[in-house]
């Protein structure tokens, strides 16, 4: 199968170095044919795609109506049986589960506080500690977990990893951080530096981002 380049349509998140970090992780993680893989919040579809051309069965979630067509649009073109679902997060896929699930999440702190995001800022605003979504993932994503499944999910060290392997361990997974990647800021984060330092969250001199992976698994 020849890789296609996903179409990216304005209001739907474009692929950046988050997504990159994620398909790295993918790359390496062993998948049976015919394995059952979630994609939740795929946007344009990247990561879905990049799973199905492994010969597994993939569901892909997005809130966006946009990015739902977007990622049919994307795996039509790429001749790749990827189900797309509309809907928040794990609502779409009550009762099933999965071998792998794969997210990334909006993480970045908002100084619009715990306020849900509106329009095409709901890719990245996650309240105001970044962990508005990635909380409810560490909650819900283990239930869906067949035993030796595994969880895949990219965050900023700005939305606190330490408190992601927290949680995943306490509902009974083996959690770690497996990639790093430290990145220029983007415009968001750049727009603000100085709310994040006032925050305590960034020291006076920096300006980049370190992303992480973090890769948490069911025992069998």
């Amino acid at each position: 199968m020849v890789a296609v380049n996903p179409l990216v349509i304005p209001g739907v998140y474009a692929p950046q170095e988050d997504t990159g970090l994620l398909a790295g992780a993918l790359s390496e993680e062993p998948l049976a044919p015919g394995a059952d893989v979630l994609d939740v919040g795929t946007g344009c579809g990247a990561l879905a795609l990049a799973a199905a051309r492994r010969a597994t069965r993939v569901t892909a979630v997005d809130v966006s109506w946009r990015a739902v067509c977007a990622t049919r649009w994307n795996a039509l073109r790429a001749g790749l049986p990827v189900r797309v679902r509309h809907g928040n997060l794990f609502d779409p896929v009550d009762g099933r589960s999965f071998d792998l699930i794969l997210t990334n999440p909006p993480y970045v702190p908002a100084p619009a506080g715990d306020q849900v995001p509106r329009g095409t800022a709901r890719a990245w605003d996650a309240g105001g500690d970044g962990r508005l979504v990635v909380d409810r993932i560490c909650r819900e994503a283990p239930a869906l977990l067949r035993p030796g499944g595994v969880l895949l999910m990219v965050h900023s060290a700005l939305s606190d990893p330490d408190r992601t392997l927290a949680q995943l361990r306490a509902a009974g997974l083996k959690a770690s951080v497996t990639r790093r990647r430290r990145i220029p800021f983007g415009p968001v984060l750049r727009s603000r530096k100085e709310w994040l330092r006032g925050r305590g969250l960034l020291s006076d001199d920096e300006n980049s981002e370190e992303l992480v992976v973090v890769r948490a698994e069911l025992p069998s």
